[in-house]
């Protein structure tokens, strides 16, 4: 089997040729920096760690390039509204330059602890926008724009498949419907690729351009960083699916425009988490940060777990007694591998492992293939650590290298000293050993195997001598 993907391009799904042999180049939409990710957008950031994660595992070389937006995204994907960064420096009283690095910072706390690899290259707009004016001259050039009230357009009559990628038919559209109706547009669908000041006085962040002082669409700035580090064709981007219907269509309208030739080979799109009240967004207000659920005693990892409920291309529905049931799924999780880690001391080697271990990698390895199936990747490897026909070494190295794509930490999972001796605690673990060793005189094995595990999950070491059987606490 080889690695198909579900292509928006298309809505198929394809198998996967990258256009270098064992290379992937790789753009993920990354934040725009003016208040923290909420959670609905930390699920596509989990994703797009499986995707990327996954494909290293599959063995390819992957470049991963993330943006980072802190100048040109208005409150309106569209063109309309007010600049974010701007909006969040006034409400806030500081500088959009001091906003930007303040949430910069903590999307990438919140990735680091949720377990997402930081991206190969990670770029900020500002930095780049000289080669956002490039792009657009180019575009400008081939005869795609055109200036009205001050700012330069994109003129998507003139690219006969705009719209390719959300499958619009633009005969169909009524002015306004999808859209702010702009007055200096002359198609409802047109787009800004660089504003002067006759869209904002007070813009906080300009620049010189041909086409006078001012700043680039938000669109612009992907497409200019994305060829600038991964050239003029690469192999695949993705993000959220809200960015299908603008965002991403305006972004191969104006690269492809520019180049003439296909810019994107596969479209990745990974759908909402939603509430009761539909998709979680920071317009609607109350949005949830991984913080918040932090503060009420989840893990970051819980809610990773949280992720894999669903699959990427499908909705999840958030909810507080699904968020309990993958924090408990996780605790047994890490139990598990400790009691593993226990009987095995170690994990075997990843080439020695016998025939059943090897049997749950090949269907994990199936799911992981087949569109990034990782619910049930993550089933594979809940059955090879139940599986006690396998043994515990193999168990413990299918599942770490499971991990290489889930990414749990299994590796590092461990028991927490207990710091004090309860008399209670005492009084059970003492019973507890007692049964077992009145398990091994009846020669029931099983029995006392089940009460050394669950003495080691208790964070309990168990040691038979000739002097008999003493057990102290686990020291991690």
């Amino acid at each position: 089997m080889s690695l198909t993907l579900y292509n928006t391009l298309g809505r198929s799904l394809q198998e996967f040729v990258p256009a270098k042999p064992g290379k992937v180049g790789f753009y993920g939409c990354g934040p725009t920096v003016y208040n923290y990710a909420h959670i609905g957008n930390l699920r596509t950031y989990v994703f797009e760690d499986v995707l990327v994660r996954a494909l290293r595992w599959l063995g390819y070389e992957v470049t991963h390039v993330m943006n980072v937006t802190d100048v040109g995204h208005l409150t309106g994907d569209d063109d309309s509204g007010d600049d974010k960064m701007v909006r969040s420096a006034v409400e806030r009283g500081k500088s959009v330059l001091e906003i930007a690095k303040f949430y910069t910072d903590a999307f990438f706390s919140d990735a680091e602890r949720l377990g997402i690899a930081r991206p190969t290259i990670v770029c900020n707009a500002t930095d780049h926008v000289g080669d956002m004016i490039a792009l657009i001259r180019r575009i400008e050039a081939n005869g795609y724009t055109y200036l009205s009230g001050g700012n330069l357009y994109f003129d998507v009559s003139k690219f006969p498949t705009y719209g390719e990628l959300a499958q619009l038919d633009l005969s169909e559209q009524k002015a306004g419907a999808r859209i702010e109706v702009d007055a200096n547009k002359r198609n409802p669908f047109d787009f800004v690729l660089w504003f002067t000041r006759s869209k904002f006085e007070n813009q906080a962040l300009v620049w010189d351009s041909p086409w006078g002082r001012g700043y680039p669409g938000w669109h612009i700035e992907c497409s200019a960083m994305s060829m600038k580090y991964l050239g003029e064709h690469f192999d695949i981007h993705a993000g959220g699916i809200d960015h299908v219907s603008i965002h991403h269509t305006n972004e191969i309208a104006q690269s492809e425009a520019a180049t003439g030739r296909r810019w994107v080979g596969y479209w990745l799109h990974a759908e909402f988490l939603v509430m009761n009240k539909g998709k979680m967004s920071k317009s609607s207000g109350g949005f949830l940060t991984l913080q918040s659920l932090v503060d009420k005693g989840y893990d970051p990892l819980d809610f990773r777990y949280f992720c894999f409920g669903a699959h990427y291309r499908s909705q999840l529905a958030f909810s507080w007694e699904g968020l309990d049931a993958a924090k408990a799924a996780r605790k047994a999780l890490i139990e598990k591998v400790i009691v593993l880690k226990g009987r095995a001391g170690s994990p075997s080697p990843l080439d020695g492992i016998g025939p059943e271990a090897n049997d749950y990698l090949d269907r994990f390895r199936g799911h992981v293939e087949q569109d990034l199936n990782a619910p049930r990747a993550l089933s594979e490897l809940w059955g090879v650590l139940k599986d006690n026909a396998v043994p515990a070494g193999d168990a413990l190295s299918a599942a770490f290298e499971m991990d290489r794509v889930l990414g749990f930490s299994l590796a590092a999972a461990e028991r927490k000293p207990v710091v004090s001796m309860d008399p209670v605690f005492a009084a059970e673990t003492d019973k507890l050993v007692a049964e077992r060793i009145e398990a091994k005189r009846a020669r029931n094995f099983a029995r006392a195997d089940e009460i050394r595990d669950e003495l080691t999950a208790k964070g309990v070491s168990v040691e038979d001598s000739p002097d008999g059987t003493i057990w102290k606490l686990a020291r991690g």
